[in-house]
């Protein structure tokens, strides 16, 4: 198709589907390759582009005293015929070249609105990208080409396929499909979908394909049905498709024979809404699809264009052979002479008056402008940038010497310049403008083929996805709309493996995708399908579906043991306090002034604080009760200690006074020196705790390492040293304690209460002996439990065995507690 003008641009379409290849053995003059098979909607984006031209000549604001012309040549989807048409384009030479001044033939075009296929465009854009001649393809997706490097004067109204892909994959997400078959063309726009296919998966981790298969580029029967037995054996429900119409009428063929149905379909912008496949021969097998398009545009006015064409073949040569080609498809008719035998087969011959309309063709449908859209604005493009570089002034010119591009010396790379920056909105209110790599802004319809209980086929818009600066790419679903294709009339089922229920987690399965796995029961402390561990303080409960609060424990006032080692510590600091007020009571009688009535007193008060500082084992833990507790044991214990200690001093000092010349070692234990004794050794043990305290305190801890259901509270001792030390100090104190008394034990019976510390000491020092080992190998609460007995026992055995014989010569034997009786107690016996 051609039409003349001041600047005449290209155009590269697929008139029809296929093509024949001469032969080339070269015994002969090789033929040009020929087209045939109509492709009705390549034939009206052709005329498209014709209109819109017709149009910007028509508009006095765009290109005034400009006249554009076009070109138009027929790819026939096949890569030589469209490489030779768009060199022909750029040259402006065709096959009559006459060596004069004159070369006739079109005049070279500024820019080429086309070619429709990946494939073509790489290689047309390879070489006209050398001479920066713009190129603006309506429906080449393939995301190889936003490579600017490559191909620096290539645009595009249709957006890439990295977008195409990423909104199917959004589509799997939404139905919640992660298991899916990959059907691709044989060619770039297939090959380049595949691989951004399975990065983009890869990334997301979130849906993985079952299979990946290339579908031949002939019809290869035998590659088919290997296909097809393929996507029927898997167990993906979904399968995804990017190819041609022309060859997907293949693959449907073979799906047809087998009759391989209960899949799901989504398809790409190149045969989501082409008619032949919408048929009642395929329909069965291909309803409810979903599929990605461009999207939908409205044209004013294209209508009217379409119905002005008529094959008038002697006067309309600007149209060639396409409008002949074309007519004879729409009305199944052949223009005289017609081939031998198609009269007598009954065959009918054009008249050139047939009525369009009277014909239901996809020609004249216009409720529907996709493509079509797309080619609008391509042209529009290619207009708006001439427009802005006409407008240049002199002198203001973005090129060198600020000076601007004329059409007289038009070069193509000052096109591209303009043909970046353009920008404009299209009367149906889209805007226009290409980014840094020829691409627009991205936004695909997303459509259902829905097949109608008569037999027809209805295609409709079910959503979008876009990209908005705010929110990224976005799907828009109307799920209500969506004809499904099933029994259940619902969305299908397309995993792998099932989600694993509450208390399982996912196994791996070798040498098979990621979302191939096997469901194992979770193992204590962790939930759900992934195998989540719970939190720190958390447990599974015994369905491993949710994470419960750990039990706590430690040594309550609420337990048993709790209960029973309170009651015993308060009895006895009761039995001391009644021992003092006994003590008190019965201060001036014979025993209880010749046993040191003084260091008794402080005896029974530290003995009191024994009991009492048990106390603070029992309880959670807190940080004041941690510093609190051993600090308390561990003075209260060497106060008591030291009482004995001085007390076992006394003694052998009075029986040493007693003696011939001896009377001077009591002044060395008189009243001052045994309470300054008792409070000198106290203060080294408040300095030892103090030293404890300040640099590595005592702190409440949760141990989880006894039970792991289990949180046990307690006390961290800080520092291991200080606390030996601690108890290291009381040992040294009752050892030494037990040797003196040891020592003085066959005293004479009449000063002699040495026997009593003796006894009591060896249970002092058996008690915390067999403490240490028990202490050790007790685990969480059971640890505290047993400082506290060690506590108590030592303490009880502390009280009964100094004041026990006492109280029982104070309260039942009175005539014991006399002065005779104390000092000559052998002649009482």
């Amino acid at each position: 198709m051609h039409k003349t003008g001041d600047v005449i641009l290209g155009g590269l379409f697929q008139v029809h589907f296929f093509s024949s290849v001469p032969d080339l053995s070269f015994t002969s003059q090789p033929q040009q390759p020929t087209c045939h098979s109509m492709y009705v909607l390549g034939f009206k984006s052709a005329q498209t582009m014709a209109f819109t031209i017709d149009e910007i000549n028509r508009n006095s604001n765009l290109l005034p005293n400009v006249t554009l012309g076009y070109t138009l040549y027929d790819s026939c989807l096949e890569l030589g015929i469209g490489f030779r048409g768009a060199l022909s384009l750029a040259s402006g030479q065709e096959d009559q070249i006459v060596v004069d001044d004159t070369c006739v033939g079109n005049p070279p075009v500024v820019g080429i609105v086309g070619d429709p296929s990946s494939t073509n465009c790489i290689a047309i854009s390879n070489v006209l990208g050398l001479y920066r001649v713009p190129m603006v393809s309506y429906f080449a997706t393939c995301s190889c080409l936003s490579d600017r490097q490559k191909y620096p004067s290539f645009f595009r109204t249709i957006p890439s396929d990295a977008f195409q892909v990423r909104a199917m994959i959004q589509i799997l997400k939404h139905f919640g499909w992660t298991w899916a078959g990959l059907l691709v063309t044989d060619d770039d726009y297939g090959l380049h979908a595949a691989r951004f296919f399975q990065s983009e998966l890869s990334v997301s981790g979130e849906c993985c394909l079952a299979y990946t298969e290339v579908l031949p580029w002939d019809k290869d029967t035998e590659e088919l049905r290997r296909i097809v037995d393929v996507i029927k054996t898997s167990t993906a429900r979904v399968v995804i498709v990017f190819e041609h119409p022309s060859r997907m009428i293949h693959l449907m063929d073979e799906v047809v024979r087998q009759n391989v149905t209960g899949l799901q379909w989504i398809a790409s912008e190149a045969w989501t809404e082409s008619a032949v496949l919408q048929t009642p021969h395929y329909m069965p097998y291909l309803g409810g699809t979903l599929g990605i398009t461009i999207r939908q545009g409205e044209i004013p006015g294209l209508r009217e264009f379409l119905l002005q064409i008529r094959p008038d073949r002697h006067h309309n040569t600007s149209y060639g052979n396409s409008l002949v080609r074309f007519w004879e498809f729409t009305f199944q008719c052949r223009f005289a002479p017609a081939p031998a035998g198609w009269l007598e087969g009954g065959g009918a011959l054009c008249t050139g008056q047939e009525d369009l309309e009277n014909v239901g063709t996809e020609y004249l449908d216009i409720s529907n402008l996709r493509p079509e859209y797309n080619v609008y604005k391509a042209v529009y493009a290619l207009a708006y940038s001439l427009d802005d570089m006409l407008r240049c002034k002199p002198g203001r010119g973005p090129f060198s010497g600020n000076s601007c591009a004329s059409l007289q010396s038009l070069e193509p790379w000052q096109l591209v310049y303009y043909m970046e920056r353009v920008n404009f909105t299209t009367p149906f209110g889209d805007q226009v403008s290409f980014d840094e790599n020829g691409d627009v802004v991205p936004i695909y319809d997303v459509i259902n083929a829905l097949w109608l209980p008569d037999g027809s086929t209805k295609i409709q818009k079910v959503g979008e996805v876009k990209r908005t600066a705010l929110k990224g790419e976005e799907l828009i679903l109307d799920e209500g709309k969506i004809f499904w294709n099933f029994e259940s009339k619902k969305p299908p089922r397309s995993v792998c493996s099932e989600s694993c229920p509450p208390g399982t987690h996912m196994v791996r399965r070798k040498r098979e995708p990621e979302c191939c796995f096997d469901c194992i029961p979770c193992s204590e402390g962790k939930i759900t399908n992934k195998s989540s561990s719970c939190p720190e303080d958390f447990w599974s409960n015994p369905q491993r579906d949710h994470c419960v609060p750990k039990k706590t424990e430690f040594l309550s006032y609420h337990d048993p043991l709790g209960i029973c080692l309170t009651t015993t510590s308060l009895l006895g600091t009761f039995i001391c306090v009644v021992v003092l007020g006994i003590f008190v009571y019965h201060r001036t009688t014979p025993i209880v002034r010749a046993n040191n009535s003084e260091l008794s007193f402080q005896l029974l008060l530290s003995l009191k604080l024994c009991f009492l500082c048990s106390l603070l084992f029992i309880g959670r833990p807190r940080m004041w009760t941690c510093q609190l507790r051993h600090a308390a044991f561990g003075i209260s214990f060497v106060l008591c200690v030291s009482c004995i200690l001085v007390k076992t001093m006394v003694v052998l000092a009075v029986f040493k006074a007693s003696k011939p010349g001896g009377g001077t070692s009591l002044k060395w234990f008189g009243a001052m020196q045994q309470r300054g004794t008792v409070l000198f050794l106290t203060s080294i043990q408040a300095a030892i705790c103090t030293t404890w305290l300040v640099s590595s305190s005592p702190t409440p801890h949760k141990n989880t390492q006894y039970h792991n259901d289990k949180i046990v509270y307690e006390c961290a001792v800080g520092s291991t040293v200080g606390f030996a030390v601690l108890l290291g100090y009381i040992g040294v104190l009752a050892v030494l304690s037990f040797l003196i008394a040891f020592l003085v034990r066959n005293l004479p019976d009449s000063f002699n209460e040495a026997k009593l510390i003796t006894f009591s000491m060896l249970i002092f020092c058996a008690v915390w002996v067999a403490f240490i080992p028990a202490y050790i190998s007790s685990p969480g609460n059971l640890a505290d439990a047993v400082e506290v007995f060690a506590i108590l026992a030592s303490s009880f055995g502390l009280l009964i065995t100094l004041f026990g014989p006492k109280c029982y010569i104070i309260l039942l034997r009175p005539e014991m507690n006399t002065k005779k009786a104390v000092m000559g107690r052998g002649i009482v016996n």
